[in-house]
């Protein structure tokens, strides 16, 4: 289930959909998190469109060796969200249920594969600002919150 919108649906449009699956990959040492920037400019989590009969893990897995060059594990589900948007790259309606991950551990194996994205670590602050989707800040904002909550935990 979905409990998380964003974007707003218009009842007069016809909507593609595109389920994606999208991880939260923290570099602990710097304090930064990666993300992805498509040839659009536009900003996102590393991650992509399900395909089918795939896992979500699977899919990340994926996603990541094609955007990133790395081989991830993936960690704690973070939680579902979905924006309706309009893309001006593809002249499209989209509807994309998407479902979060934190990425628990990683390691380059390669260049990405996919060579016409730019990829950038940034700090959690400014990546909150330039993530483009509702859905994608929602999840930095909620691994935020369970970060904090285990950081105050009495141990």
């Amino acid at each position: 289930m979905i409990a998380h919108t964003f974007g707003e649906r218009l009842k007069t449009e016809r909507y593609h959909i595109r389920i994606g699956v999208y991880g939260v990959l923290l570099d602990s040492k710097t304090d930064k998190i990666i993300v992805v920037s498509p040839p659009n400019g536009s900003y996102l989590l590393p991650g992509g469109e399900k395909e089918q009969k795939e896992s979500d893990e699977d899919t990340l897995k994926r996603e990541s060796i094609e955007e990133l060059g790395f081989e991830i594990q993936v960690g704690r589900y973070i939680g579902a969200g979905e924006d309706y948007f309009y893309s001006t790259h593809r002249k499209k309606y989209y509807h994309n249920p998407a479902y979060f991950y934190v990425v628990d551990s990683w390691s380059e194996i390669g260049e990405p594969l996919e060579d016409f994205n730019r990829v950038e670590w940034m700090s959690i602050p400014e990546a909150l600002k330039k993530l483009k989707r509702g859905s994608h800040r929602w999840a930095v904002e909620q691994y935020l919150k369970d970060r904090q909550e285990k950081n105050t935990l009495p141990k």
